[in-house]
């Protein structure tokens, strides 16, 4: 499936006026089948769908482990995923309570409720980082998204370590990025508490909270953190940077893992 798509429009400059040809991310509706069940359908970029069926259901809780997978096939040009889980009662048990309304892209659904972070293990594992190694992370990160510059219509996340980008994935959705990340992450078996997130989106309380779940101790967006979202890092010892632009920065929390 193509990421893209192309139409001819009429583009307005001041008071110039032409038809010209544009380029526009395609979004892409895949749903996921649980051992024969329909599940959920997420609307996302058709690309990486595999990462993003075991990371969505990772970082929902769903699985603790690639082990958790007995089997999943994709079908890509029916946007269908079927994923079969050796605990064939995880699903209706996972299911089982409350579902919180996220602020995300779609109005995605998460599997928890929110309060339930508050009782989680705080990050104990610290990552020491310099203000130069963000700035040439984030400096990295920016130019990394082709599809982001031909379309100016995707969320991009990148899984880090403190000298360089390990995985680089990219969505319609920022939660789904994220979920990509985690999932490749996930299935290549690598560790994640001494790991930095970089995202392009929004810091939201789910954001962290997906971060946290992973025990992951540092979080940087280009974009705007929310109230919840500071209170749940500082309450987690996860160190959380918004506006993280060229030389800026705004640092949120646990301000001593960082080396000035």
């Amino acid at each position: 499936m193509k990421e893209t798509k192309k139409f001819d429009i009429l583009k307005v400059k001041g008071e110039g006026i032409s038809e010209e040809e544009d380029i526009v991310v395609s979004e892409y509706p895949f749903t996921i089948f649980i051992n024969g069940e329909e599940f959920i359908t997420l609307l996302c970029s058709p690309k990486s769908l595999k990462y993003l069926a075991v990371g969505f259901l990772y970082s929902e809780g769903f699985i603790s482990s690639i082990s958790d997978i007995l089997s999943i096939k994709i079908e890509e040009e029916k946007g269908l995923s079927y994923v079969e889980l050796k605990n064939r009662d995880l699903l209706a048990e996972k299911l089982y309570g409350k579902r919180t309304i996220t602020s995300g892209c779609g109005k995605g659904t998460l599997f928890y409720n929110v309060l339930d972070s508050f009782k989680s293990k705080k990050i104990k594992n610290k990552l020491p980082i310099t203000l130069d190694e963000i700035k040439f992370l984030v400096k990295d990160f920016s130019k990394s998204s082709e599809l982001f510059l031909s379309t100016g219509g995707v969320h991009s996340c990148a899984l880090c370590n403190t000298n360089d980008i390990l995985i680089f994935e990219e969505d319609i959705g920022r939660h789904n990025a994220l979920d990509k990340v985690l999932g490749k992450a996930l299935i290549d078996d690598m560790t994640f508490t001494d790991k930095i997130l970089l995202v392009s989106g929004r810091l939201s309380s789910e954001m962290l909270i997906k971060t946290a779940k992973r025990e992951i101790p540092i979080l940087i967006s280009r974009a705007a953190p929310t109230s919840l979202a500071i209170e749940l890092a500082r309450e987690l010892n996860i160190t959380l940077i918004g506006f993280a632009r060229g030389e800026k920065m705004n640092i949120y929390s646990n301000f001593p893992s960082l080396n000035f």
